[in-house]
């Protein structure tokens, strides 16, 4: 008889966060698959990887529902593939699992009600936005230097100044410079 084996997967969505709160929650399985990755992405390597490793028998344990799907859809195609597999799932901050019809129940709603939660953020980010931009404010970042500035390092660069010597004159990146000559 093969032994269970309890895999872990833990993902962080940007490189400034820390995967350690996930890995301690994870401490009990034997293999733990890591990445920083968004969670809307397809392109995730270690997740492909995790359950191609995962065999009849195995759980795959994560910390929660949002670390291996933001989306409905996504997780059910996951826990579906789990399931013709063989593999059990286990959720540890929610403690849940699909061994029980009420871990299955349980999973769905969550995840339903997580992809709610990251439809309503997005549509508040997309109405604050219109309505810096109905107020008059300028989005994006502050310029570096000033039209008068920018008239003058395309005219020195006209007369033949190089581009180390605009870097230096007006204290900004050669990739600054480059976008100020090419408008």
């Amino acid at each position: 008889m093969v032994r269970q084996m309890n895999v872990g997967y833990c993902r962080v969505s940007s490189r400034g966060q820390d995967l350690s709160v996930q890995l301690e929650q994870l401490k009990d399985c034997e293999k733990i698959f890591q990445e920083v990755k968004s969670g809307r992405t397809d392109e995730r390597e270690q997740l492909k990887l995790c359950l191609d490793f995962v065999r009849e028998g195995d759980c795959l344990v994560c910390s929660r529902l949002d670390r291996i799907s933001r989306s409905v859809k996504d997780l059910m195609n996951i826990l579906s593939y789990l399931e013709k597999k063989g593999v059990s799932f286990r959720c540890t901050e929610q403690n849940i699992e699909t061994k029980t019809p009420e871990g299955r129940l349980m999973i769905g709603l969550l995840a339903t009600i997580a992809e709610f939660e990251n439809d309503l953020r997005r549509s508040r980010i997309i109405d604050g936005i219109e309505m810096a931009v109905l107020k008059g404010r300028k989005l994006g970042r502050r310029r570096l230097l000033s039209q008068d500035e920018e008239k003058r390092m395309r005219t020195l660069r006209a007369e033949g100044k190089k581009i180390r010597e605009l870097e230096a004159e007006f204290c900004v990146s050669r990739a600054t410079v480059y976008n100020v000559l090419s408008h």
